[in-house]
């Protein structure tokens, strides 16, 4: 996330919560893509990470980029912790450990996408190659340790690297060692809302298995495909997992305001100061008895900020974001919206992508969401393998790009950018599988090629 909601409105009610996600409902023709990617920086000149300050840091790829761009800094204190575009919408942010994000524009087409994405790379080579910084495609550091990652100076960083530890095991390594692709998509009613939430939430783990990217931590293999979607295991129940209420009768924008009511809050923000809260309830803050701020009431920037703060493999705001992918190369950042535009954006594919998981139990999707890290395409549900149904997915999601109609200045429609993952499929070996080939072959059991190899 870019920058942290500042709306001083005051909220006085639980309807006015479910009122601020329900104006996220828009016309079919008003629906739009939000691609975001995470890249993890180093020194090509020794492999290390790259710290905030100094002449070659996170801060002067920062200033350089304004410079560059034109785009506004965003500032904590006197220090630029990210920047915006004020004309197109997309933000550049950081995350805990110096993970560069682009948060890309609302854009109607993968199309569009691919060009943002060019853009913004070329942008950001020119800028950090002089300072003989390079990002990694990869969804998890292969080498530091937690202590020799870097950590930026936000706010709402301390507060939650200190609330961590005390919720799961692997917090920390979340904030600090893994990077993910996500895309977020909009609905057109709450019913709408409600499809796409249990259709992407079921699937999940199929992205997770597709995308699987990240086997290395600390210079060798750490048992996963994906460990940075294992380490979401052991990060904090609250406010992670499947969302096994979502597939519940009665499930709507209600339904998730009640959930998010109890999910323990991190911050409050009062101008320029992070008040640390963590541990208790929304409804604290909604009911004016929140510690230490007694009498202070809820806004509609907290009620944002904190939209923003819980972490399921699906997580609803105005728009819905898919949460399940590691980071990985160029094809494979496009690969991630075209993958659920199909899938969420065509009725007929979404219908059938239904019919597909409308069976399953939540002790079943929970079973497999488990599974998908370690074994990838190999992990089964109801005796089918994600290699399987990947290609029954694959195939409606195809359709419905084909369907959307969008065509590019040569004349492709969208379709073209599910061939990574065709190509993962027809093998059945992930981008993680292919890397733990050549640790143990080509690389001679060390990591040190992947910062040559897995670059952008």
């Amino acid at each position: 996330m870019a920058r942290d909601s500042s709306d001083p409105t005051p909220i006085e009610s639980r309807h006015e919560l479910v009122e601020f996600i329900a104006r996220g409902c828009r016309p079919a023709d008003e629906w739009r893509l939000g691609t975001e990617h995470e890249k993890i920086p180093f020194y090509r000149n020794g492999h290390g990470p790259v710290p905030y300050a100094g002449d070659n840091g996170i801060r002067a790829l920062l200033d350089g980029l304004a410079r560059r761009t034109g785009w506004e800094p965003i500032t904590e204190g006197d220090m630029p912790i990210g920047l915006f575009d004020p004309v197109g919408g997309g933000a550049i942010s950081l995350e805990p450990g110096g993970q560069f994000e682009l948060s890309g524009a609302p854009l109607r087409t993968v199309h569009e996408t691919r060009a943002e994405l060019e853009s913004h790379l070329a942008d950001v080579k020119a800028v950090a190659e002089p300072l003989g910084i390079a990002f990694l495609t990869l969804g998890m550091s292969p080498l530091w340790t937690r202590g020799e990652t870097p950590v930026m100076p936000k706010g709402r960083y301390r507060i939650m690297s200190a609330y961590m530890p005390k919720v799961g095991q692997l917090g920390l390594d979340m904030m600090f060692r893994t990077a993910t692709v996500q895309v977020n998509l909009d609905f057109g009613s709450e019913a709408d809302m409600v499809r796409k939430l249990r259709v992407s939430l079921a699937l999940q783990p199929l992205a997770t298995a597709l995308f699987a990217n990240s086997p290395f931590t600390e210079g060798r293999p750490n048992g996963f495909l994906s460990a940075r979607s294992n380490i979401w295991r052991d990060t904090d129940a609250d406010r992670t997992g499947m969302l096994a209420f979502a597939f519940e009768d009665g499930m709507g924008f209600e339904r998730y305001v009640d959930w998010m009511l109890d999910v323990p809050t991190y911050f409050v923000k009062r101008g320029d100061t992070y008040h640390d809260v963590a541990g208790r309830s929304f409804r604290d803050l909604l009911e004016g008895r929140m510690p230490g701020l007694e009498g202070e009431r809820a806004t509609l920037s907290d009620w944002a900020n904190h939209l923003s703060t819980v972490f399921p493999e699906v997580r609803l705001k105005q728009f819905l974001e898919m949460r399940g992918s590691d980071a990985g190369p160029v094809p494979m950042l496009l690969a991630e919206p075209a993958l659920w535009a199909g899938l969420l954006y065509d009725r007929n594919a979404l219908d059938a992508a239904w019919d597909i998981v409308r069976g399953w139990s939540a002790e079943e999707r929970q079973a497999l969401r488990d599974a998908a890290p370690v074994q990838g395409l190999a992990a089964t549900i109801r005796g089918r393998s994600l290699r399987d149904i990947g290609r029954e997915v694959l195939v409606l999601a195809r359709a419905g790009l084909k369907a959307r109609a969008f065509r590019d200045d040569a004349g492709e429609d969208e379709t073209r950018y599910l061939d990574p993952l065709d190509a993962i499929l027809a093998r059945g070996r992930t981008q993680a599988e292919d890397l733990l080939v050549l640790w143990e072959g080509q690389w001679g059991r060390s990591v040190e090629p992947a910062f040559g190899k897995c670059v952008f």
